[in-house]
């Protein structure tokens, strides 16, 4: 069974999605589902704390877990919460922790204020710099939607473009795969057919690097976005000789 590894309900900050209907939306689909709760330890937006409650999230969605239902967390990389997200890791066993680049210089990447003084060059080379820095030290399995900084950036080319950033995307790379930690495909922007074709030579250098191994997710945070994409995410790996994967009990399995 294929695994929507990205998956986010009420226990996340940003979304009200209920574990029901995520799980019936995926059996629709014949889709497994792993969950990934967002804990971005300090980040407060619109009185909204980007964190949950470890115990309470297993509590609740214990009669869930299955062979087709996993418990993960979505956990935001950064220096400030290295200590934070370590000691929330150890009060649960989670299936799958995904890594996630969703602050630079403590400014959420989602909204213009991070890109107010910032040409793209500058912009671009912070996160990545980033990433590549939490990702060498952190406690994952998967690194989160590589091109996540392209959803809302102002400029008027806003991908990733391997070909203007190729080191600094390759540091990246060369980090996940020398710990052996894997790469997500993130579908969330596969309805842009560039967005497409621009993370084609990301994931190229990834398998040119030994990288072998990919999770799916959609990063929904609402019913209709479950599954989105998957087909085509299947496509583009295929083409690319990687292999799809998800995770249990932080072990990786194929599918």
């Amino acid at each position: 069974m294929i695994f929507d590894s990205h998956l986010h309900t009420k226990f996340s900050a940003d979304s009200k999605m209920t574990a029901v209907e995520a799980i019936a939306r995926a059996a629709s689909l014949n889709l497994g589902v792993v969950f990934t709760e967002h804990f971005d330890f300090g980040l407060k937006l619109d009185g909204k704390n980007f964190a949950f409650d470890a115990a309470a999230y297993m509590n609740e969605y214990k009669n869930f877990r299955g062979k087709n239902i996993r418990l993960g967390v979505e956990v935001g990389l950064r220096k400030f919460a290295r200590a934070a997200n370590e000691n929330f890791l150890a009060q649960a066993d989670f299936d799958f922790v995904l890594g996630s680049i969703h602050l630079v210089d403590d400014l959420d990447i989602y909204y213009p204020e991070f890109f107010a003084d910032k040409d793209k060059t500058t912009a671009y080379k912070k996160y990545f710099r980033q990433m590549a820095d939490e990702a060498a030290v952190a406690d994952f399995d998967a690194l989160g939607h590589i091109d996540y900084i392209c959803r809302t950036a102002p400029y008027d080319n806003p991908e990733i473009d391997y070909a203007a950033f190729t080191q600094d995307i390759d540091e990246v790379l060369k980090v996940i795969v020398g710990r052996e930690k894997v790469l997500e495909l993130n579908t969330r922007r596969f309805k842009n057919s560039r967005a497409i074709d621009e993370l084609v030579p990301v994931y190229k250098k990834y398998r040119a690097l030994g990288g072998k191994f990919v999770t799916i997710g959609s990063d929904a945070h609402r019913v209709s976005a479950v599954g989105n994409f998957f087909s085509e995410a299947l496509d583009f790996l295929r083409e690319l000789d990687l292999t799809p994967v998800t995770f249990s009990e932080r072990k990786l399995e194929k599918f």
